[in-house]
């Protein structure tokens, strides 16, 4: 056990929170999950407190899984009702970013397929057309 001691942290400045609130959000929604991540923390909200008290309780569980520094930014992240909401809308913001998108790239691939299965039949019909 030559692990140093861990200094707890008590706050967090803002420019962290948001930090954190992005790569959580990035996280989630590129895993295809921001339906489920939003039902979760909005059924979770009103007891952010107490899991965020909870995660401090596991801490020296959790230290020899994750980073102390981040898992502690992460429950005083929790902790604070403002970062969650914002939490829940960046979630929300970059799922719709990645939709429009896929819907983009969806329509553009039907409208090729279109255009081919057009051209199919038309080179089909035109040589039968040709043959008589």
């Amino acid at each position: 056990m030559n692990k140093e001691y861990q200094e707890i942290r008590v706050e967090i400045s803002q420019e962290e929170a948001y930090d954190m609130v992005d790569k959580v959000a990035r996280f989630v929604v590129e895993r295809h999950l921001a339906p489920a991540g939003i039902l979760f923390l909005e059924s979770v909200r009103p007891l952010h407190g107490i899991g965020s008290q909870f995660m401090y309780f596991v801490l020296p569980f959790a230290e020899m899984i994750f980073d102390s520094q981040k898992y502690q930014r992460f429950a005083l992240m929790i902790e604070n009702e403002t970062y969650l909401k914002r939490l829940i809308s960046r979630i929300d913001e970059l799922d719709e970013e990645l939709n429009r998108e896929r819907r983009k790239e969806a329509s553009l691939k039907r409208k090729r397929r279109r255009a081919r299965r057009k051209e199919f039949f038309n080179k089909l019909f035109n040589k039968n057309k040709n043959a008589e």
